[in-house]
């Protein structure tokens, strides 16, 4: 069987799943293919080695232990620190598919999943990791900050220290591509 582009262009991995067997299946069948491949069995041991150093892939379960999939996601999207990242999930749903690849998500891909199947839905990796303009990074601190006060425009406002009329002229421009 020949690799796909995709699976050429990968040339290492961070596994992120609390079940040991399932994470070393994958491991092992990323290092068969000649990918540098680690594993992380929590959200702060997941966001520890991808800051020691950057993926081309990094493949999240979506429910570590009591933890959620989703901090993965966002933490290593939001710090790029790796070129895609694709959750795996047991349960996935309309709404969990769109919180993760609003969060940065390449894709979210049912359990068992093969490693085909993982390298397909990683698509193309772009050459090299983005980095995000000002303006980009401005729309996605506001975003959080929205988030955390429940959509509330007064409180975000406040909490970022600006006036109210100022933000909601932001949140009505689209977001920056990059």
């Amino acid at each position: 069987m020949q690799k796909t582009s995709a699976a050429m262009s990968v040339r290492s991995v961070l596994i992120v799943d609390d079940e040991q067997p399932l994470r070393e299946k994958l491991l092992d069948e990323f290092v068969r293919r000649g990918c540098a491949a680690r594993g992380a069995a929590t959200v702060a041991e997941a966001v520890a080695l991808a800051r020691a150093e950057p993926v081309d892939l990094a493949v999240v379960d979506l429910q570590l232990g009591s933890e959620s999939g989703l901090d993965v996601v966002e933490r290593i999207a939001g710090e790029r620190l790796a070129r895609r990242v694709v959750v795996l999930s047991g349960y996935a749903s309309v709404a969990v598919t769109v919180a993760a690849m609003r969060l940065g998500a390449a894709d979210v891909v049912n359990k068992p999943a093969g490693i085909d199947r993982l390298l397909d839905e990683a698509g193309p990796l772009p050459d090299k990791l983005e980095v995000p303009s000002l303006h980009r990074n401005e729309w996605e601190h506001i975003q959080r900050v929205l988030r955390d006060c429940a959509g509330s425009v007064s409180e975000t406002a406040r909490k970022l220290g600006i006036p109210r009329r100022t933000l909601q002229r932001k949140l009505r421009k689209a977001p920056p591509k990059v």
